[in-house]
């Protein structure tokens, strides 16, 4: 039997190192959103021990890692928020940011930003009034 190289590579979370980088990013992460002004407000009153909790569990699914994520719907959770476009893809940016800084090879920051864009109409406020 031939074992193909799409069956051997090791997965994105493999390569930047595993729960220790994940850990390690979402923690400049936080630290980066919750020194921004624009963004600092959404986590006035979150469970930040939680919320990074979460946020590693999710980026570890996105990265190919073990699948241990049993939380709320990205929709769910963020919806009430009602955050704008423009405050996700500052969110985005400083985890892209954070990534690079980190380490991690551009073709795997490529693919989380593809991940962000499918989700962000589970996360933004729906458009009101665009006229279009």
């Amino acid at each position: 039997m031939t074992v193909t190289t799409e069956e051997t590579a090791p997965s994105h979370y493999e390569r930047i190192g595993g729960a220790s980088s994940v850990k390690a990013a979402v923690a400049l992460f936080y630290d980066k959103v919750l020194a921004d002004p624009e963004l600092a407000g959404y986590f006035a009153d979150v469970n930040l021990v939680e919320q990074r909790r979460h946020l590693a569990l999710m980026l570890t699914v996105v990265l190919g890692g073990p699948n241990e994520y049993a939380g709320r719907e990205l929709a769910e959770a963020h919806r009430p928020l009602n955050i704008p476009v423009a405050h996700y893809v500052l969110v985005g940016e400083h985890l892209t940011g954070t990534l690079a800084e980190l380490g991690v090879p551009g073709d795997i920051i490529a693919d989380v930003q593809v991940v962000l864009e499918k989700v962000q109409d589970q996360v933004v406020a729906p458009a009101h009034g665009t006229g279009v």
